[in-house]
């Protein structure tokens, strides 16, 4: 796995006002707004340097987010690093205990195959795996 963080993720009750939040803190604009029909999640990303923010909301009351939200309110809901190829890291951090979330990477944000680590495995945090699509 690389060291990087590709992004830090924020579970938001409403993407407009948090997105405006944002803005202001960072000093910047949100680059892109996209829906990720899988997860049930619409995202805003936002730059601030070389670090990446992406704000959650749920767009269904059954999506990983909307459950989030419901049982710990809003938050940092995982942290996301890039890595070159996805299908060996989940291979490698299975074989080394970690409870890998997805059997397959699967389409994301942002241009991304992803997959998630369990948070019983990592001490409580989410960990999403990040790779560009070519």
């Amino acid at each position: 796995m690389t060291n990087n963080i590709e992004h830090i993720g924020i579970a938001v009750k409403n993407l407009e006002a948090a997105t405006s939040i944002y803005e202001k803190l960072l000093g910047t604009v949100c680059y892109k707004v996209e829906a990720v029909e899988s997860e049930g999640v619409s995202t805003a990303f936002l730059k601030s340097g070389v670090n990446k923010i992406e704000l959650l909301e749920a767009s269904s009351s059954d999506s990983p987010i909307a459950k989030f939200i419901e049982k710990r309110g809003e938050g940092i809901h995982h942290i996301a690093f890039a890595v070159e190829d996805i299908a060996s890291e989940m291979v490698r951090l299975a074989a080394a205990g970690f409870t890998i979330l997805n059997g397959n990477p699967k389409k994301g944000a942002d241009n991304k195959l992803v997959c998630f680590v369990h948070p019983k495995s990592t001490n409580g945090v989410l960990i999403e795996l990040c790779q560009d699509i070519k």
